[in-house]
């Protein structure tokens, strides 16, 4: 009786697994041998992992990644392009993040470069770092959206609060003015206090020019917030000549870069 008590009273607490753990002790024999020190912090253990576990359940959720089965784990290296893996594994430890320091990822379309990026977002997660993954196109659209500054401060917070924000497609379009604008405002203020996966078919030397360059003085500004000491993966084929797209190679057929 006291034990159904005890398991209620855990489960109302919200101590679910340690509410079942112990419901399993008080039915295992040889749980008696063990001291209540062990016993106890079997119990603590377990509530312990269990919300480890959910927390992570929720970043990843919440990260909203295109592919949310990509993992560090599971990059080809041998696929016709050129990647090195000791690199790519010392930035998947995330120390990157802990500096501040941004990443550009870049590579023609079907190079696998939303595979390694949702790789890298996966292993922030496992990290807990919060983290959100976002297509450049529909991050604008947000922001444009947000009818006064009120709105558009709060919603431009979305971006600017994550640990870790991925934005691929990164200037596949170029942005009119005012978009080069908005994302200016969303740079500066993760300046220094987070770090932002880059995620374009164009390599960095020419985003400058489809910022709008010269013509728009925010072009500076932006590629000087970001481009100094960022790491960087150029994916190119090993083996132009027969290069293949990834989404040839594993048979996807979604629009966005595969594996």
């Amino acid at each position: 009786m006291l034990q159904n008590t005890t398991v209620d009273k855990l489960i109302a607490m919200r101590l679910t697994a340690m509410a079942d753990l112990f419901k399993i002790q008080g039915q295992d024999p040889s749980m008696k041998e063990l001291s209540f020190e062990d016993r106890f912090g079997l119990l603590v253990d377990a509530e312990y992992n269990r919300r480890k576990d959910n927390r992570l359940k929720r970043l990843i959720k919440q990260a909203g990644f295109e592919q949310p089965d990509a993992a560090i784990a599971d990059i080809d290296y041998h696929s016709g392009r050129k990647l090195d893996q000791s690199y790519i594994l010392r930035l998947a430890t995330c120390d990157y993040i802990t500096e501040y320091r941004n990443i550009f990822i870049t590579g023609a379309t079907g190079s696998g470069k939303t595979y390694l990026t949702c790789a890298l977002g996966m292993a922030a997660c496992m990290h807990y770092y919060k983290t959100m993954y976002v297509r450049l196109p529909d991050m604008l659209l947000d922001l444009q959206a947000a009818p006064d500054a009120a709105a558009l401060k709060a919603v431009m917070k979305k971006y600017i609060n994550p640990t870790l924000l991925i934005i691929d497609e990164w200037l596949l379009i170029p942005p009119t003015e005012n978009e080069v604008k908005l994302i200016f405002e969303v740079i500066h203020k993760r300046r220094k206090k987070s770090s932002t996966i880059f995620c374009s078919q164009f390599q960095d030397d020419g985003w400058y020019e489809r910022l709008g360059g010269g013509d728009n003085p925010i072009s500076d500004a932006i590629m000087d917030r970001i481009q100094y000491d960022a790491y960087r993966i150029n994916i190119v084929p090993s083996d132009p000549a027969n290069d293949r797209s990834m989404r040839e190679v594993y048979g996807i057929k979604s629009l966005s870069d595969g594996k």
